[in-house]
């Protein structure tokens, strides 16, 4: 199953379109404007949040905590490296590999590929494609790349900020 993130470029706050391999809307992805570190709500077509991401605030890494229902399912965390990024996945089993730079990576467990991802290049705004292997894992997921998004486009406001 194929998912695609379309970011919309003009909007105050982050909002997301979430499309399916037909190109019908999935699901709708909206941060909060003030807030607290970084928070985004996951919500279906019918507007039930099937999933939250927080921040941690105070952590000297960037930690993230994703959420489906009331029930925490994993915790996102930049480790420390010097070169290239490397994120770690907590409580789900999860493994993350490739290239964060280029939006080319693949997110495993025990050797079987849970959801790989890919930048879609020449469009307007970001767009990724999500190759999901099983249907039943879609939700947590799209929460966790959407969750190490966030961490990469922090990491780029820094540093051009800077």
């Amino acid at each position: 199953m194929k998912l695609y993130i379309k970011e919309k470029v003009f909007t105050w706050g982050d909002q997301f379109t979430v499309k399916d391999e037909r190109g019908n809307d999935r699901y709708v992805v909206e941060g909060e404007v003030f807030s607290w570190g970084k928070k985004l709500h996951v919500y279906d077509m019918i507007g039930r949040e099937v999933a939250f991401i927080k921040q941690e605030v105070w952590s000297f890494l960037p930690r993230y905590y994703v959420f489906c229902g009331d029930r925490q399912v994993a915790e996102i965390k930049k480790e420390f490296t010097f070169f290239f990024p490397k994120y770690r996945i907590d409580g789900l089993g999860w493994e993350i590999n490739g290239s964060f730079m280029a939006h080319e990576y693949e997110i495993t467990q025990s050797g079987r590929t849970i959801v790989s991802i890919s930048k879609e290049w020449m469009t307007w705004g970001d767009s990724y494609e999500l190759n999901i292997t099983n249907p039943s894992d879609e939700i947590v997921a799209l929460a966790v790349v959407l969750t190490i998004d966030c961490v990469m486009e922090a990491a780029a406001t820094a540093a051009s900020s800077s």
